[in-house]
């Protein structure tokens, strides 16, 4: 078995607001092994992102709160350090590619001096140090010309190479954890194959570990190894990509493949149907009792809307938050 580089157990995040309290993240475990890819698939607002916020120490405090749980990384608690052990462990041994590249980079310091305060932070390097080291970077994503684009502002590169940037400053110090928060959001069916093949091929050479956020189930296809559905700030299963697409036992999990337009089906109007999972989110400051999916489920049962079920390990293998399983 693979040595475990991650592992979360029973992590909770809060955001305390004026309308409640949001509970974000609630009782998330998962594991990530060395050189593996964990996928971390679900809608929008279902706890991906704050999760890996939560991992990276980033949550904003106030109003946000990790409020339990333990989050070790190579057998050391990250959230028992201080913030000085935590930023030097950020952006070294585990990186993280941000949602949007043309916010997370700053507008009025050219490409390079943003790669290169990674290395005058880290390990003190002149200007002009880590300016070389921004450039070899720059060529090492691909990035024609890096000589003149380590001197270009974000608003001078495509959205691709925004990207390409992002991923450059995330492998400066060849991470053990590279955190991928939606990397392809945005960019264009040709420019997604190729950062993803940019990043198979660096975790090929590099040996690390990638926690891939995403809600496209094709990207998590393409790269992971195991898959952690979440909703309403829950895992709600646990498989590997293969169990995944062929033997999903969570109806939300079943949904979201039933969603998915396939080869062969019949057209309506000259159109392929979509289908969709009925009803919406609940709201995270008030949550209903009982399973959070049981409003929109289409298997509902009333022991669903009355207790709470706890992700346990079916016959399959797979961990699953479900009564019917």
């Amino acid at each position: 078995m693979k040595q475990t580089l991650l592992s979360i157990k029973d992590l909770s995040t809060r955001f305390y607001t004026p309308e409640g309290v949001v509970r974000a993240v609630e009782g998330v475990s998962f594991n990530i092994s060395k050189g593996a890819c964990l996928g971390v698939l679900g809608e929008s607002g279902c706890g991906k992102s704050v999760t890996a916020l939560s991992v990276m120490q980033l949550i904003p405090t106030p109003p946000g709160e990790i409020v339990s749980g333990s989050i070790e990384f190579e057998s050391h608690d990250l959230l028992k350090l201080s913030s000085n052990q935590m930023r030097s462990i950020r952006g070294k041994d585990i990186s993280m590619i941000f949602q949007e590249p043309m916010t997370s980079l700053n507008p009025v310091y050219t490409v390079g001096n943003q790669i290169g305060e990674t290395y005058r932070i880290h390990e003190g390097l002149s200007a002009r140090q880590a300016k070389t080291k921004a450039i070899e970077m720059l060529n090492l994503v691909g990035i024609p010309s890096p000589q003149k684009r380590v001197e270009e502002y974000p608003h001078q590169l495509s959205g691709g190479m925004r990207q390409r940037v992002m991923i450059a400053m995330a492998m400066a110090f060849q991470p053990k954890l590279l955190i991928a928060d939606e990397p392809t959001t945005a960019l264009d069916v040709t420019i997604q194959a190729q950062i993803l093949e940019l990043m198979t091929e660096l975790q090929e050479e590099m040996g690390m570990s990638i926690m891939m956020i995403t809600h496209d189930l094709g990207l998590i296809a393409e790269i992971s190894d195991q898959v952690l559905v979440m909703y309403a700030g829950q895992v709600v299963e646990q498989c590997s990509i293969d169990e995944l697409f062929e033997h999903s036992l969570h109806p939300y999990s079943q949904g979201l493949l039933e969603s998915i337009p396939k080869l062969g089906e019949k057209f309506i109007h000259g159109k392929q149907p979509l289908r969709e999972i009925a009803g919406q989110v609940p709201d995270l400051i008030n949550l209903p009792q009982g399973c959070l999916f049981a409003s929109r489920c289409p298997k509902v049962a009333k022991r669903c809307r009355e207790n709470t079920p706890q992700l346990t390990k079916a016959a399959s293998g797979h961990d699953v938050r479900c009564w019917l399983i």
